[in-house]
């Protein structure tokens, strides 16, 4: 069962992660995420993670190596969840509702939470240098 229940929850966030590398939002690290929860209970996949957590940090720090980066990461997060409550309010809109909306909702929160993550780090870091 335990097996089961960490093989649904990484596959989701390593599938969550992939769509994410190429819409706004962490691919990287969701793909990161995944990959962990998936080599916990599948051995053979440790050998993904290693590579995927030196791009996922390093993406991480340059997306917060800039005012620009910053404001150009608040600014996407901030429009995916404008949209998330367009795409719930607006039934106009193809794939409209709740549904479509939380996700992109949840999406811009993840993101948003994600840089806060990633300015501590890299604040940290040069705090200890």
């Amino acid at each position: 069962m335990k097996r089961g229940i960490a093989a649904a929850i990484g596959a989701a966030l390593l599938a969550i992660g992939v769509l994410l590398l190429v819409l706004p939002g962490p691919g990287l690290l969701l793909v990161l995420a995944g990959l962990i929860i998936l080599a916990s209970e599948f051995p053979a996949l440790e050998r993904f993670v290693d590579p995927v957590r030196t791009r996922a940090l390093r993406a991480a720090e340059e997306s917060v190596s800039s005012p620009w980066r910053i404001a150009g990461s608040v600014m996407a997060g901030l429009l995916l969840i404008a949209g998330g409550i367009a795409w719930g309010v607006v039934r106009s809109l193809p794939l409209a509702g709740w549904s479509t909306g939380t996700s992109l909702i949840l999406s811009g929160l993840v993101l948003l939470g994600l840089l806060v993550w990633s300015y501590r780090r890299v604040r940290a870091r040069h705090a200890q240098q």
